[in-house]
Formats: structure tokens, sequence, C-alpha cells
């Protein structure tokens, strides 16, 4: 029995839910929603393009993952989560799981594996295997 990492603050308090869990998986679509504080409806019709056009953004974070943002509090409950329970398994579901750039972030942080629509497979392969090529995978195993 595992649960969904969706908020900041359950990556926030990582350590004490992998106690109590198997495994993490982390819902990054409502994960980014919380911490850019976007309905991904209204912002991705609406002002996502305008967003991307001014710079504000350099890239929809709902289709690759905000690094800065996001990508550091996957990289935070990954750390917390296996420093209070070292072989709890870590994944991520969502449309990132079929990212290219979003899967080396992945890797990057220690998880271990990734879902995605069926097909985004042949990419989530081919970046999976890019990632353990080119990566370096951190020590949280």
């Amino acid at each position: 029995i595992g649960t969904m990492i969706e908020t900041p603050r359950a990556a926030l308090v990582a350590g004490e839910l992998a106690e109590i869990s198997d495994f993490f998986s982390f819902g990054t679509n409502d994960l980014t929603q919380m911490t850019f504080g976007f309905s991904r409806d209204d912002v991705e019709s609406r002002m996502m393009p305008a967003y991307l056009e001014a710079g504000l953004l350099k890239r929809n974070p709902f289709e690759t993952i905000d690094q800065v943002g996001v990508g550091e509090l996957v990289q935070l409950a990954a750390k917390r989560g296996r420093k209070a329970k070292r072989g709890i398994k870590l994944g991520v579901c969502g449309e990132h799981g079929g990212d290219p750039e979003s899967i080396g972030l992945f890797y990057r942080a220690g998880l271990d594996y990734v879902s995605c629509s069926p097909y985004r497979i042949p990419i989530a392969r081919l970046a999976s295997a890019q990632a353990i090529i080119g990566g370096s995978k951190a020590e949280t195993k």
C-alpha cells in the first residue's frame, strides 16, 4: 500500500509518509497545479500561450516538469522518503512520465519507474535508456 504525492505538503512530509507506505507515486500533474497555484484546465486554454509568449515560462510545466519548483519537490520527497525507508519504491504517473526531459530529472532523483499514456511508452523507454546511459542517479537507494 502506498500513497500519491500530489501536494507540496505531501512532498515536504515524505519522511513521515514513507514510514507507513510501501511506495510513492508522484502525481506530477496535480503537484504542478498545486505548486504553481494554477488550474490546469483554465491556464492551458487561457493563460499558458500568453505566459510562454511573454517569456514568463520557458516551457509548459504540464508538458515538461518545472525542474526548479516541482522537480525540487520531487527530489526532496525522494530523498526524505528513502532516508526514512531505504527500500521504498518511487515512481511517477501522468504525462510527465512520457516526457524525455522530465524522465531525466526523475532518473537523477532516484525514481524507480515512470508510467504514462500508452502512446508515450516508446518515447519513455528510449528516454529512460538515455538517462541510464548518460545520467548519474541519486544515491538514495
